[in-house]
């Protein structure tokens, strides 16, 4: 392969040896590294450069010259254009144990810490199961058609013309085609940049950004295509706070989660559409389950929530302890979480409002005594919480993560500086058919 710093059209042959952490395979070519965009590991191709850096290149293939054995034919035709998943041609055991190893190496690497026992992986339905999630639009005069999707794979400053989605809930994925029909006849369709969609358990809602005001006639456009497709439609002209409502007038987003215990109660949290919620519906649940086993909860005990959001944790594991404090950054979730604690007849679970990414251990929450933690960070991580907790009266941590990195650099801090085990960790398939990496870790003292 030329050295030059012109990208060469010329296909050149590599050999596979390694999966990257976004689902390339990677390659050594000229003594430099390549991911390779489409390729598996043991695979040998023929690719074409798309790329050069500093210190590694980029490539696609062009031919597969020997097949994996775990190759398997990508369900979704738009799956060579749309970078919303990578791994589709990987079959469904095959990215689990990608995802394993990627956390082992990451532990082992960043942490220096390895489990005592690797937990079961966790996984559900790998189709339809994509709940949240933001939709890109462009009206493309030169193609003269509206695209809305998710970003191409190979350029991503461009939108993938996406008529149908895989992965997203059955309540929308079949309709993507039709919103951007829908779009195409709207005077806004150039000052509409994204659409937002998110699902409870009985409504999707959708969440048109728009730069200018709607003309009438676009307002009744969009509220016949919530009407026919039973979809929520909200509007949104400026900033977070400026979402509401177009059709129906008081949509209601709720999802329940099951404890599976007998004698122990369901919960119900009511959310709004940009809210945080976990993307997949049956891995919540299953994660849940996981999670309150983990923790192996008491009558008696006390329990501190970390980054709690909406309460998805806290108000079930409120049904089985003495006391749980929920603390999260974002006042409206905080508000939320305290109503949702009302609304299923929760009193001992109470909600504080924290930047957790400051010093924060001069709250009272912070100074308190906790017999067990719960933490589930955003992909920065915990390191700043655990400059001041856990107190030595903490036996027992949960650590649920959305990105392996930040989980084994904590790992190490928990268990070098504060005196845990790892007692076990594993992950759990939160995005199939993507490189994404969500796990959970339990610690001891």
């Amino acid at each position: 392969m030329s050295r030059s710093n012109s990208v060469s059209p010329k296909p050149f042959e590599a050999v596979i040896t390694d999966l990257g952490h976004d689902g390339r395979g990677v390659a050594r070519v000229d003594g430099k590294t390549v991911f390779v965009s489409g390729a598996l590991l043991g695979e040998q191709v023929m690719a074409r450069l798309r790329k050069r850096h500093r210190h590694f290149d980029e490539a696609e293939v062009v031919e597969l010259i020997t097949h994996s054995p775990h190759r398997v034919e990508p369900r979704c035709r738009h799956f060579a254009e749309c970078s919303g998943c990578s791994l589709q041609h990987l079959d469904a055991p095959s990215q689990i144990a990608t995802k394993q190893r990627v956390l082992a190496e990451n532990f082992e690497r960043i942490g220096k810490v390895t489990p005592d026992t690797w937990l079961p992986p966790l996984s559900g339905e790998p189709w339809g199961y994509r709940r949240k999630g933001r939709l890109s639009v462009r009206n493309v005069m030169k193609k003269g058609r509206v695209l809305v999707g998710f970003r191409e794979e190979q350029n991503p400053r461009f939108v993938a013309e996406i008529q149908h989605c895989e992965v997203m809930h059955p309540a929308l994925g079949p309709k993507v085609g039709l919103l951007a029909d829908l779009l195409s006849t709207m005077d806004a369709v150039d000052t509409i940049p994204q659409i937002e969609f998110a699902g409870g358990d009985d409504l999707m809602a959708l969440v048109f950004r728009h730069m200018q005001p709607l003309s009438e006639r676009d307002l009744a456009a969009l509220t016949a295509f919530g009407q026919q497709h039973g979809l929520a439609i909200y509007l949104q002209p400026g900033g977070s706070s400026s979402v509401h409502p177009l059709w129906p007038e008081a949509p209601r987003l709720a999802f329940r989660i099951a404890s599976g215990d007998a004698g122990v109660d369901d919960v119900e949290l009511e959310f709004q559409p940009l809210d945080f919620v976990q993307v997949n519906a049956d891995m919540n649940q299953r994660m849940m389950a996981r999670t309150l086993e983990l923790l192996d909860l008491q009558p008696g005990d006390r329990v501190l929530d970390l980054f709690c959001g909406l309460g998805n944790f806290t108000l079930p594991i409120a049904r089985r302890v003495a006391e749980v404090v929920g603390v999260e950054g974002e006042h409206g979730l905080v508000e939320r979480a305290a109503q949702n604690a009302a609304r299923n007849g929760i009193g001992n679970a109470q909600f504080q409002v924290a930047n957790l990414f400051e010093d924060q251990r001069g709250a009272d929450w912070a100074r308190q005594p906790w017999d067990k933690l719960l933490l589930d960070p955003p992909r920065a991580g915990a390191d700043k919480v655990l400059e001041y907790l856990p107190h030595k009266q903490t036996r027992r941590i949960v650590y649920v993560s959305c990105h392996p990195a930040s989980l084994a650099r904590d790992a190490g801090i928990l268990v070098n500086q504060h005196g845990f085990k790892l007692s076990s960790a594993g992950v759990m398939d939160m995005f199939p058919h993507t490189a994404h990496v969500e796990s959970i870790a339990l610690f001891e003292r």
